[in-house]
């Protein structure tokens, strides 16, 4: 059985490399069309599809509408010029805000979706600047987080 730290690996990766190639394939379909060129190894359950929930939790980040050039946090600006070590501290920031501003926004879904978007926002201005395991280790580290997305069946069944 694999465990949520290596399910977790195996998305942010895929997700990760439907981010870098996105003018090569159109992500948006791999809801459907699983059969991407995304490396894994090890031994996956025959229900955890590492790709479709990549595009799940693509889905997640564009939820969130954030401006991030013009959001006022000392830890994002810090981020968005390269220091990379306040990503944790900006994302849970962020999300706690806009989870306080926002009652029907759950701040392990803000989380998750602020995340994804500042990830996202990092690799179209500077690719070089982030690495996936950044995002691997804030989710992994995160046990609000893991645990939200264990009571909901795990990452297979996030959004379902």
């Amino acid at each position: 059985m694999t465990t949520f730290e290596e399910q977790t690996k195996h998305v942010v990766n895929a997700l990760y490399y439907d981010l870098l190639h996105d003018d090569e394939i159109d992500n948006r379909c791999l809801q459907t069309d699983s059969g991407g060129p995304v490396p894994f190894a090890g031994e996956l359950p025959s229900d955890f599809d590492p790709v479709i929930i990549a595009s799940r939790l693509r889905q997640i980040g564009d939820q969130c509408n954030m401006d991030f050039e013009r959001v006022s946090s000392q830890a994002l600006a810090e981020v968005l010029t390269g220091k990379m070590e306040k990503f944790e501290a900006a994302v849970d920031s962020l999300s706690r805000s806009w989870s306080d501003q926002n009652p029907e926004m759950v701040y392990e879904r803000a989380f998750l979706s602020v995340s994804v978007k500042l990830m996202m926002h990092i690799l179209k201005k500077v690719p070089s600047m982030f690495h996936p395991s950044q995002l691997i280790t804030v989710i992994n580290g995160n046990a609000q987080v893991k645990n939200y997305i264990e009571a909901h069946g795990g990452w297979e069944n996030l959004d379902d």
